[in-house]
């Protein structure tokens, strides 16, 4: 049982950080002053000048290893935001201690030391960390530093909680059971078991030894929720609320006050925002137009092979449906031989499909084909990244089949995207393709339009779907 600890181990935590705040510094000036590599001396002030600077250092970086909530349980904490998190208070340390140099004029202070020191610190915190994180892993592989938990109702939420602490052992959670009205007794979801109705857990909880409640009821029993929350208050137990409706809100919903009634938005997406849009539509325009200068000569070369090999013309045009589901001409290298409009609507083209021309077949799986597609982006009708746009009739079928389909119509849909390079391309599960894009519209950021251009540079020009 742990129910208790969390104040001890945070004030461990507090006590390791300090001693390697203090051994990063020493360990510095030692290699600044000291080392094989080091300085002929410590210029203008002492070694005790440098060591009683410790007594600011240290506290101080605690303070903003606090505020950068490096404090906080680490149980079902990402290992990267805990090392983002050591990164950014160690950056803003060494600013910080850049600031007070300059203002207390102590001008003959090593900078060197500063950033030997700020290196060293980010290097050591983060083995720290995961030594931690490989000890608390071992103790509760071998039944120590546990929680235990009850669920109180079965649905949807209760069981993909179960899922996660059944994908994630390191998190030491043990599920002791569900309450729920409407399940039988006896009913068993990954090992878990239904052990009573709701209305036990008034007996339960004066004589159980429980760390957390989490409040897993199905939408139709909201009613009661005030009730339970309070008795489970009441016990003085830990209580979460997991809401059942993970369907409809997002992994990361945006949330606002309105005169202290808090609301929350169904959908957030970043680049509703007019500085996200405007910087990510010019950093269109100028990719899409280095793309056209640069990639010229091979632009004019696939269209001379296209003209030789069959007749026709060059550029394929053909209606899309994009932002705000207004549609446009998007533009292609032709790959198949000309066809009615009652062929051409006939459906998606399908492997060794005979509409294909031969050298078009080899443009399709090298994505050649989709190059045109830099004057859409430079006229504003598609992005370098988004999700790509579909042909009417299949948006009117899709979004009457698939949930949550239109929401990628909420921005521009893109040369590559998040799905495409996750091989979700020509004839793979759509459910899947609007999974990835959706994620990827609702987690937009600069670094992520980066992350998609480099791994399509690797792995997404080259298509074994694409016939």
């Amino acid at each position: 049982m742990i129910k208790d600890n969390q104040k001890f181990f945070n004030r461990l935590q507090v006590l390791l950080d300090a001693i390697v705040v203090a051994g990063s510094y020493l360990l510095s000036w030692w290699i600044k002053f000291e080392g094989p590599l080091a300085d002929t001396g410590a210029g203008a002030y002492t070694m005790q000048f440098y060591f009683s600077a410790l007594y600011f250092i240290v506290p101080g970086y605690l303070v903003l290893y606090y505020l950068n909530k490096m404090y906080t349980p680490k149980r079902t904490r990402r290992i990267e935001t805990e090392l983002t998190q050591v990164f950014g208070a160690n950056v803003a340390g060494a600013l910080v201690f850049l600031v007070c140099i300059a203002v207390f004029k102590i001008s003959d202070f090593s900078r060197g030391l500063i950033a030997i020191f700020s290196v060293v610190c980010v290097f050591l915190m983060i083995f720290e960390r995961l030594i931690i994180r490989w000890i608390l892993s071992h103790i509760r592989s071998r039944g120590y530093n546990i929680k235990h938990i009850l669920l109180v109702g079965y649905s949807r939420a209760a069981e993909e909680y179960i899922n996660r602490i059944k994908a994630n052992p390191q998190w030491g959670y043990v599920v002791r059971g569900i309450l729920d009205d409407r399940v039988p007794r006896g009913t068993m979801y990954k090992g878990v078991r239904v052990i009573g109705c709701i209305d036990n857990l008034s007996m339960i909880l004066p004589v159980s030894q429980l760390d957390e409640i989490a409040v897993t009821l199905a939408l139709s029993d909201y009613d009661r929720l005030e009730e339970l929350v309070a008795m489970c208050e009441k016990s003085g137990v830990h209580t979460k609320f997991i809401p059942d409706y993970n369907s409809l809100i997002p992994n990361r919903p945006y949330t606002e006050d309105l005169n202290g009634l808090p609301v929350i938005n169904i959908r957030y997406i970043p680049l509703t925002n007019t500085f996200n849009a405007i910087a990510k539509r010019v950093f269109d325009i100028v990719c899409s137009l280095l793309g056209i200068i640069v990639l010229s000569p091979f632009l004019i070369t696939v269209a001379i092979i296209i003209k030789c090999t069959s007749k026709g013309p060059v550029i394929f045009k053909q209606e899309r449906v994009g932002l705000h589901n207004k549609s446009f001409n998007m533009y292609k290298f032709r790959t198949m031989y000309v066809q009615s409009d009652e062929e051409e609507a006939n459906g998606w083209t399908v492997k060794n499909d005979p509409r294909v021309t031969g050298v078009g077949r080899f443009f399709r799986r090298t994505s050649i084909d989709e190059l045109p597609q830099l004057i859409n982006i430079l006229k504003g009708d598609m992005s370098i990244v988004g999700p790509r746009p579909e042909r009417p009739q299949f948006v009117e079928k899709f979004k009457e089949e698939i949930p949550r389909y239109m929401i990628k119509h909420q921005v521009r849909p893109g040369l590559t995207g998040w799905a495409q390079i996750n091989g979700f391309r020509g004839d793979t599960s759509i459910r899947k393709r609007i999974d990835y894009d959706i994620y990827y519209i609702e987690n937009w950021s600069f670094g992520f339009d980066i992350k998609i251009i480099f791994l399509t540079v690797f792995r997404g020009f080259i298509n074994e779907n694409a016939y």
